[in-house]
């Protein structure tokens, strides 16, 4: 549940958009690409958001559905306009964003009595971030629904902290502490952390999160890897060596490999490990949504049959 929108990423890499020529148009928004990044391991995913009723609207539909993911649940808005996300690419680490169309935004009007409430209890794993609390109706609409949950199956709350949808971080923080009670699991970097709950050494963090009632916290930490840790114990992943193309669909190819670990009852380590991999393949394409890789190919990495890339 959370944000979907267009991804529009320059074809030519390394320059700013004044001197960008031409342009891919793909699929966005971070929890949007969760779900697919989970279609492609073979779950049946949903996702619950809202467009514009124009073009971009009906061409995230047809996405959706390309990639097997169940669009039901996404609405248009009259009278809004699809958000369009442009960036630009300076690898390995400088990936800026600019965002259009959210003022307002319409996954920012989701309204609590369109939600089907019987469909989010039943989910064996519910996934929302952060930015669906920054505004109104949204707010309430994603409280409703973690509240609806009642902590059943598994519910992770993203900490995807993005400044830009926010007065402060203090009020982003008085947010997230309203949600976190409600979910088993937690994941975010450093600086997310810090915003949700004011600690940024990563296992002060993973403790807070564990404090406000998480299970299960997952700390990344970039190119120091991942600290994850639950009930059976702590365990720092390193990070899988890669070539970077474009960061920006890492995280949620984490997050749907995260998923597919958690349903599949692996252990945290083993889990966290085959999301380190899926997120370090993704970093090595130009794309978010399309570049998500299959199981078999996180797999072939794992098993040094394969190369990231």
């Amino acid at each position: 549940m959370g944000r979907i929108s267009v991804d529009v990423y320059p074809l030519q890499v390394g320059v700013g958009l004044e001197q960008v020529e031409s342009f891919g148009k793909y699929l966005g928004g971070s929890s949007t690409n969760v779900a697919v990044a989970a279609a492609r391991h073979g779950r049946r995913a949903a996702t619950i958001s809202r467009t514009g009723d124009d073009p971009f609207g009906r061409f995230l539909h047809a996405e959706l559905q390309g990639f097997g993911v169940d669009d039901r649940m996404v609405t248009s808005v009259p009278g809004l306009q699809t958000p369009v996300t442009f960036c630009e690419i300076f690898p390995p680490d400088d990936f800026p964003l600019y965002f259009y169309g959210r003022t307002p935004a319409p996954d920012m009007q989701i309204e609590r009595d369109e939600l089907d409430f019987d469909a989010i209890r039943a989910a064996d794993v519910f996934w929302v971030t952060v930015t669906g609390l920054s505004e109104e109706p949204s707010r309430s609409a994603t409280l409703a629904a973690l509240e609806a949950r009642g902590g059943r199956g598994i519910t992770v709350v993203d900490l995807d902290y993005r400044p830009m949808f926010w007065d402060s971080p203090e009020a982003a923080r008085e947010q997230i502490q309203r949600a976190l009670p409600y979910a088993t699991v937690a994941v975010g970097n450093l600086d997310e952390c810090r915003t949700a709950v004011g600690a940024d050494e990563p296992g002060a963090a993973a403790r807070a999160l564990h404090d406000a009632g998480l299970r299960t916290a997952v700390v990344k930490q970039g190119p120091k890897g991942v600290l994850a840790s639950d009930e059976t114990g702590v365990y720092e992943v390193p990070p899988t060596p890669v070539d970077v193309v474009n960061g920006l669909g890492a995280g949620d190819a984490f997050g749907g490999g995260l998923c597919h670990g958690l349903l599949s009852g692996w252990n945290l380590e083993r889990t966290v490990r085959f999301a380190n991999v899926a997120g370090a393949i993704v970093a090595s394409r130009l794309a978010c949504s399309s570049a998500m890789p299959t199981t078999a190919e996180v797999e072939a990495v794992l098993e040094g049959s394969a190369d990231v890339g």
